[in-house]
């Protein structure tokens, strides 16, 4: 399939996907200051549909940004047999973007240290991740673009809290550990499921990512049906456990390095106002529906400051 053989209705539905995404993907970099101007940004293409749709919608963006930005694909040839040396080039040379193609043969290193049979996705991971830091201090690169989107990010703070014990996922914004590099997700914000119909619409000239003949990520695909599940028998669960990922509260949690509950005093001279922990409702508006015969709460003699309480029995053993 190509642009040129679309009918109407799918060019209404790939123009109607391509606002969509452009709309978050720029909501995503101001919300997180991902792009500055002068900025170069070194985007990973890997040859899969996630990151050729960020391309596709960061070269559209440059051409509107507020700030002005420098674009740099870069992809990284790891030496799987049978990978399509010819296709990326190819591509790029029809976008007349700057790109480099790297060579390294993590392939092996990978084969050498992982027992056959086993996923070999982590090690690789972490073999390109290496080398695409260092090529782009080499290249001068401001900012390092990924292709993981939302559903990426929710699926890592699923893995994290089932399998490792921790609650945390992919940030949108990223300072390495080192503090040489700066990565952003400009897909945060985006579905998987516009990005898969997106890249088909747009016959994005995709690389499968089973050319080393690993297993798939049991562990990952496993959490992808869950919340496949739950999207499709609860509409909007999705959105709103990311909403949830946005509006975190340390104070309401039992994370001793985030918030020191050990230093936790009353405070003697505080007024009487109730626990406002939940700052949207009223102090004391659920005691309305606590009025069981024990204690009579006259709202008529509330005040800002204090709340008078008649007792109507007490019992001391």
């Amino acid at each position: 399939m190509s642009e040129e053989t679309l009918s109407k209705k799918q060019i209404t539905r790939l123009n109607k996907l391509q606002k969509r995404l452009r709309r978050e993907v720029g909501s995503a970099i101001a919300d997180y200051n991902m792009i500055e101007e002068g900025d170069t940004v070194m985007c990973c293409l890997s040859g899969g549909k996630d990151s050729y749709a960020m391309l596709d919608i960061l070269v559209n963006l440059q051409q509107r940004a507020p700030v002005n930005f420098n674009l740099v694909v870069v992809n990284l040839d790891q030496k799987q047999p049978g990978f399509p040396e010819d296709i990326l080039p190819a591509y790029l040379d029809s976008l007349k973007v700057p790109y480099h193609i790297l060579e390294k043969d993590t392939y092996s290193i990978v084969k050498d240290k992982i027992p056959e049979g086993k996923t070999t996705c982590s090690l690789c991971s972490r073999l390109r991740r290496g080398t695409l830091y260092g090529f782009a201090q080499k290249i001068g690169a401001t900012k390092i673009a990924l292709g993981h989107h939302r559903d990426d990010i929710i699926e890592t703070m699923f893995l994290n809290m089932f399998y490792a014990g921790k609650l945390k996922a992919m940030p949108p914004k990223l300072l390495s550990d080192d503090g040489a590099n700066v990565v952003i997700r400009p897909l945060a914000y985006s579905r998987e499921k516009d990005i898969a119909e997106y890249a088909e619409l747009k016959a994005f000239p995709i690389i499968p990512c089973n050319l080393c003949g690993s297993q798939e990520n049991l562990k990952r695909a496993a959490v992808k049906e869950m919340l496949k599940s739950w999207d499709k028998q609860f509409p909007g669960r999705i959105e709103t456990i990311f909403t949830a990922m946005q509006n975190t509260s340390p104070s309401q949690g039992v994370d001793r390095e985030q918030f020191d509950f050990a230093s936790l005093q009353q405070d003697p001279d505080a007024p009487m106002k109730g626990d406002v922990a939940e700052s949207d409702l009223p102090a004391f508006d659920f005691l309305d529906l606590a009025n069981s015969g024990h204690i009579d709460l006259d709202a008529a003699q509330r005040s800002s400051d204090q709340l008078k309480i008649d007792v109507v029995s007490t019992y001391t053993p």
